[in-house]
């Protein structure tokens, strides 16, 4: 007889179409996820209102709007594909970290994913230029260039459309003169 651990007993499956919201800003942060299956991103209002992309969610990402359960959150978070998402009440995995070794685990490794693509999007933004940081979006998210408009690319990478289109081109010459 197969019994439920305590990671399998928390979840549930959640499916959202394109253009739906898993998390918005300024709600309390109840839910916790993991996509299995889609594309989403989150994004933050600036001063004007504008949309401003700060990550993208693929396949095997946790999905979360604060690192503390019940606080509001910071960002939104949107289907860009119809998704497929594991959810958990957030409170209840954080109770169960350092209890069940399965949750404690999965957990820190997805925290630190989060922290490490924060932080290499914060030096990117600071330090490089336009073909760089699309360089570093390539070897951070490949399987994505495909999958999603490249004005968001743009716009998560703090240029405009039409330095992306310049940053392609020159990747495109760049690896034309190593041959």
């Amino acid at each position: 007889m197969h019994t439920k651990s305590t990671n399998e007993s928390l979840h549930s499956l959640k499916k959202l179409k394109s253009g739906d919201m898993f998390l918005k800003h300024g709600k309390p942060c109840r839910e916790i996820g993991m996509l299995n299956k889609g594309i989403m991103r989150g994004f933050v209002y600036d001063n004007e209102g504008n949309e401003i992309t700060t990550h993208f969610y693929q396949e095997g990402d946790m999905i979360i709007g604060s690192f503390i359960p019940n606080t509001n959150v910071a960002m939104t978070v949107e289907a860009l594909e119809n998704c497929e998402i594991s959810v958990a009440n957030y409170s209840e995995v954080m109770d169960n970290v350092n209890k069940d070794k399965d949750i404690t685990e999965v957990i820190t490794r997805q925290f630190q994913k989060l922290n490490n693509q924060l932080q290499s999007r914060l030096v990117a933004l600071l330090n490089l230029n336009s073909l760089e940081k699309y360089e570093l979006f390539l070897k951070e998210y490949s399987s994505l260039i495909n999958r999603i408009p490249h004005y968001y690319i743009a716009n998560y990478l703090g240029i405009t459309p039409t330095q992306l289109s310049r940053a392609r081109r020159q990747l495109v010459v760049k690896e034309q003169n190593k041959r």
